[in-house]
């Protein structure tokens, strides 16, 4: 898809900053020219043989390493350290960002390269590109995006100008909706209006009382089924995460007809207000009290790794030590590393993965991945895990009430 992007022209800015914890130094342009690089499996990916800085050798420059989450992605850019100058790409708002709150996207890159996301295929193929019918019209606001410049004086530590920079950053989100675009089709404040309330989750396997939805993910897109905002890419999306006890307001809402989706850390599946939600200019909407029944035929019999939407808990091998961005050695976001596909058919070359339950052990046992096998003439085939568990009765009915809960969603 067509992605709008900043390539600087700043001597010096070599210093990349996407988060507090993934911060670093990078190549040079000239560092993937031939000669100076090794490409690998793909031609985002290069080993660095020869790069001008002579420390990065050996180490794998690859764009999609420093991809983020949408809910994630508010600002990111480069630091020139002498003199201190920062230039920065600062994104209020999701709404107008295609898949969702949890959608991977790209940010900076070499060259210095900063890229503000709107559409994107990437970790998704087909379903998160927009299709249109014959003579469909279709018409669609992208940002505004804040493009931000700070310098600090000669001596100055120049690594103060990214604290700046997400303080900025508070202040645009805190702005939003702007009030100076001329659009009619950029709706100010004003036009706008909000949805708040409380959800709660009703799992009776683990109590008879409604439980807080704490750290719910809770948002407004367009209507369709369960689950359909993640393939959602033609129009507007609105997402905030409910508090302690469940609340949740979600601000500023483009008038329009909505679904009302969630999904709750800690509980399998989504959750959707079957009755539309319709947003007019000015309106606050009491939801009031909403319940989310996750879905379950019996009680739990057992549980590999946290229904939280991530893989982080379950076993993430170490990289090839020939291929390493040593950014990600001992980091939470190791499983960016590159070649870590690989791995697997090192860990199983003949047989796949079996899981025992009450023996194995998901953060040790179980891949954060399914991935194909590579054989030895360079293809790949596919893999088939085996979970292996003991049931000392079971039943013949059509509709056995067990839930057999056993990976993560990611």
């Amino acid at each position: 898809m067509s992605t709008p992007g900043l390539r600087l022209h700043i001597q010096g800015s070599h210093y990349m900053a996407i988060a507090d914890n993934r911060q670093r130094y990078m190549p040079l342009p000239d560092d993937r020219l031939p000669g100076r690089c090794q490409c690998l499996d793909y031609p985002e990916a290069a080993l660095l043989v020869n790069p001008k800085m002579r420390e990065l050798t050996g180490e794998v420059d690859d764009k999609y390493q420093y991809s983020c989450e949408n809910k994630d992605n508010r600002v990111h850019g480069w630091i020139c350290t002498n003199p201190p100058t920062g230039f920065w790409q600062i994104t209020p708002s999701d709404e107008f960002r295609s898949g969702g709150a949890l959608k991977q996207n790209l940010t900076s890159h070499v060259g210095p390269t900063t890229l503000a996301m709107f559409l994107s295929g990437h970790y998704a193929g087909q379903d998160l590109v927009p299709k249109f019918r014959a003579g469909e019209h279709w018409k669609k606001v992208f940002g505004p995006v804040f493009i931000y410049l700070n310098s600090a004086p000669i001596g100055d530590d120049p690594f103060w100008l990214w604290e700046d920079a997400k303080i900025q950053m508070m202040t645009e989100v805190q702005s939003w909706p702007y009030s100076f675009p001329a659009s009619e089709d950029f709706q100010k404040s004003d036009q706008r209006g909000n949805v708040r309330g409380r959800l709660h989750v009703l799992d009776r396997h683990v109590n008879e009382d409604w439980i807080s939805a704490k750290g719910a993910y809770v948002g407004l897109a367009p209507p369709g089924d369960v689950g359909s905002w993640q393939r959602e890419c033609k129009d507007y999306q609105f997402w905030t995460r409910a508090d302690e006890d469940g609340y949740f307001s979600i601000k500023n809402v483009r008038t329009g007809d909505y679904n009302l989706y969630a999904w709750v850390p800690g509980f399998i599946g989504d959750y959707r207000y079957d009755v539309p939600v319709t947003i007019t200019s000015g309106s606050c909407i009491e939801m009031g009290n909403l319940v989310y029944e996750p879905p379950r035929d019996g009680p739990t019999l057992w549980e590999i790794g946290i229904p939280d939407r991530s893989a982080a808990e379950f076993y993430v091998p170490d990289p090839d030590p020939k291929y390493i961005n040593r950014l990600f050695v001992n980091h939470p976001d190791r499983f960016r590393q590159y070649g870590l596909w690989n791995r697997y058919t090192e860990l199983y070359p003949n047989e796949d993965l079996v899981y025992t339950v009450g023996v194995s052990d998901y953060t040790k046992d179980w891949f954060f991945a399914q991935v194909p096998r590579k054989k030895e003439d360079n293809t790949y085939e596919g893999t088939t895990w085996q979970i292996h568990f003991r049931l000392n009765n079971v039943s013949e009915k059509p509709h056995d009430d067990l839930l057999l809960n056993y990976m993560s969603s990611t």
